[in-house]
């Protein structure tokens, strides 16, 4: 596996069609809802793409949501590659930018069903109840970095 910080509009593509894949096609979050202004050019906000020799598999991206505080969105990875340990790959990629860039905390809205795996990477549990994001219940979580 392959871990690129993204600085190219090909690389930010690869990451949106992988975005699209699970997120639009398999989990049927609305298109007009997937992208935002951190989707604009690479420069928006920090992206990781990864891939498998030149297939592109998972991807993620953190913005500073507060003073410290990395806020890691979009974590897609693709079906055939869940549950082989590409998820933490990618987590522990998304955590040492934050890092670098000086961040002391992360935090996240994750999908109720996928709670299990971030507890595995460290994450904790903050929010009182689940709520809805693009039709699908999360939870926030958070971990120090």
């Amino acid at each position: 596996m392959i871990i690129i910080p993204v600085a190219t509009r090909q690389e930010l593509d690869a990451c949106l069609a992988i975005r699209m894949e699970v997120f639009v096609n398999e989990q049927q979050v609305p298109f007009e809802e997937e992208l935002d202004e951190y989707d604009v050019s690479p420069e928006a906000c920090h992206h990781v793409l990864m891939t498998d020799g030149d297939k592109p598999v998972a991807t993620g991206r953190w913005k500073v949501y507060e003073d410290g505080t990395a806020k890691l969105q979009r974590i897609a990875v693709l079906k055939e590659y869940r549950g082989g340990g590409t998820g933490r790959l990618l987590m522990e990629a998304l955590e040492d930018s934050a890092r670098q860039a000086g961040m002391k905390r992360a935090i996240l809205d994750g999908q109720c069903h996928a709670e299990g795996f971030y507890k595995k990477q460290g994450y904790q549990t903050i929010s009182t109840e689940p709520f809805l994001d693009a039709g699908i219940l999360h939870v926030r979580m958070v971990k120090e970095l």
